[in-house]
Formats: structure tokens, sequence, C-alpha cells
């Protein structure tokens, strides 16, 4: 069994709404006739599958993915004013919950949250869980410049923990994105810098101490985090202003978060499995953009040289215990 958890979707809706009016986000239709989404510092060039449950299922029974843990993906909603946030947030969750009606053996979504409000965001989480039935939220590693473990942000992390659902943080582009304009640089280097910087943040912050049943998902298997945290673990006893601030050693808490495996280098594979194991490491894809790889995801980690258990764990079982997956028999 495999389960893709780092996959995006864009609902109809809120495409829709996006063409009839958005003050930050554009969509058009290239020379190929591509629907292309441009937002401040990038853009998604959107395939079928971005859009078309149809493609999207036919493109995972290619890959043999059985399911898949859907979300949105940048810019996200929070880049709209806060009364356009939280209708669009409604509409993309309320269609997010049809999916996973309409599909029940192929999809669980993530929740879309108003995140420049986080009181609201924290209450559309609660809504999206108890009523809609969604398994946790994606938030971004920064919500219009301000990174996301900033202390008006802790109403969603109250929320995540009360309801102990998972939060994927997913990197957007970084508040330097200006000198990241060149070479498509924001994807290719700006999200590892934001994903890296804000788990960091939420360690030497303390939020993982004021919240500490929190469960969090970094993603692109976690930035650059496995090749740095021991530097940030040297520097946090070396510091007389980091030395003593938290109740563990940084390399603690960086071990308890999920990474998943969206850098397809086998090399990086097994170091981001060295730091934080077997039972910590997701399947992921990062289809349908053009940087993801919905066949190569699942064949590294099939041709990594671990066992077949550890093997299981990382395509499918974390993902099941971690969203509470229970297939039935013969579903899959």
């Amino acid at each position: 069994m495999r389960i893709d958890c780092h996959t995006h979707f864009y609902p109809a809706g809120y495409l829709r709404e996006i063409e009839r009016r958005s003050d930050h986000v554009t969509l058009v239709r290239d020379e190929a006739g591509n629907l292309v989404l441009h937002y401040a510092g990038d853009y998604n060039v959107l395939a079928p599958a971005h859009h078309s449950l149809e493609a999207r299922v036919e493109d995972m029974a290619r890959a043999g993915i059985d399911m898949a843990i859907l979300s949105l993906t940048t810019p996200g909603i929070h880049v709209e004013r806060p009364d356009r946030a939280r209708a669009l947030a409604r509409v993309v969750n309320e269609q997010f919950a049809e999916i996973q009606r309409t599909y029940p053996h192929r999809f669980r979504c993530l929740a879309t949250l108003p995140l420049e409000t986080p009181e609201v965001a924290a209450y559309e989480l609660e809504r999206a869980v108890r009523e809609l039935g969604l398994v946790g939220a994606m938030v971004f590693s920064n919500v219009n410049g301000r990174p996301i473990d900033a202390p008006e942000f802790w109403p969603v992390f109250e929320a995540a923990e009360a309801l102990d659902v998972p939060l994927m943080i997913h990197p957007t582009a970084p508040a330097f994105a200006d000198y990241l304009s060149d070479y498509r640089l924001v994807a290719l280097l700006g999200f590892a810098y934001d994903t890296t910087m804000v788990a960091v943040r939420m360690v030497l912050g303390g939020v993982l101490d004021r919240f500490p049943r929190l469960t969090v998902i970094q993603t692109h298997l976690g930035g650059t985090l496995p090749y740095l945290a021991e530097r940030v673990q040297r520097g946090y006893r070396a510091y007389p202003e980091l030395r003593g601030r938290l109740q563990r050693d940084p390399m603690d808490y960086f071990r308890e978060m999920y990474l998943d495996t969206v850098l397809f280098d086998p090399a990086c594979l097994l170091l981001g499995l060295a730091f934080v194991g077997e039972d910590r490491l997701l399947l992921g894809s990062d289809h349908p953009h053009q940087i993801g790889d919905i066949e190569r995801a699942p064949r590294v980690i099939e041709e990594l040289p671990i066992s077949p258990h550890a093997k299981r764990k990382i395509l499918a079982d974390n993902a099941l215990r971690l969203f509470r997956i229970l297939p039935a028999h013969g579903d899959f």
C-alpha cells in the first residue's frame, strides 16, 4: 500500500472564485492552453491533476498510489483580504469534504485556513475537523511575511493540539523573495530556507514547549534541517542567550517532527531516515507540480537499502496511524 501525503489540488470552486476576483492572484492560460496561476514571487502551471479528480485518480493508478492526502498549495488564501480569505476557506474545505465523501478509499484532505486572522483560522480548523471530517490542516511557513511561529498564530496551534490533528507546514516565498526572483529560485532554494527557518524558530522560540502534544509535519524532508540540526544544537549549548531556554535539547524536538520524502535523492532520504527514524517519514510526491514526481517518489523508497518493514512504514503505515485511516478489508 502507498499513501501520498504531500500532493496538491485546487478545488473547482477555488479556481472559479480566484478567476472572478482576487487582489493578489491571477489565473490565465499560456500559449499551450495550460492554466497558470501567478502570485507574488512565483507561479504554478496547472496540470490536469491539479483540478480534475478523474485525471488525479488516473495518475495515482499509473503510479500505484492507493490514497492521497490532498492540500491546497501556494499562494494559499491568506494573501487575500480577511473577509475574502474566510469565504475561500469555506469553499475549499467544503469541497475537500465532498471529495472525501465521493472517494472515501482514495482521498483524505487537509484544511485550508485564513491564517491572517488566527482566531478565525482556529475556528475554521475546528469546523473543518469536527463538522467536515478533514484530517488536519496545512499552514504556511510565513503568513504575509510573518513567520508562523509568531505568538499571534498560537490559537491555531492550540486548536490543532486540542483536536489532536497534525499541522503540515508548507513553505511559501520567503520574506526576502525579491532576491529570488530569477531562475525559479523561490521554489528551488527559497522553500528549503523557509522550511528550515520555521522548524528552528518553532523549537528555539519554545512553541513546542508551550504545545507539547502538537504534531508537526515538515515538508520537503525538512528543508536543510537534517543537515543543519547539529549546528543548531551546538549553538544552543554555546550561546548564553540561548542556553537553558528550553525544557530539552533542540535535537529532541526536531526528531519528534514528521518529515515527508519530497526529495528524491537516495542519499538525502537516508540522511532524513537517520535523523527522525522510520516511524516519522511519510511518502510524498509534490504531485502534480512540475517539480514533483508521483512515479519516482515511491520507487526511490522501495529501492533504498533498508528493511521491508521500514519501507512499509514510510510508504503507508505511518500515514495510516497519523491520519487515523482505518481501511476496510479489500479497500485497496
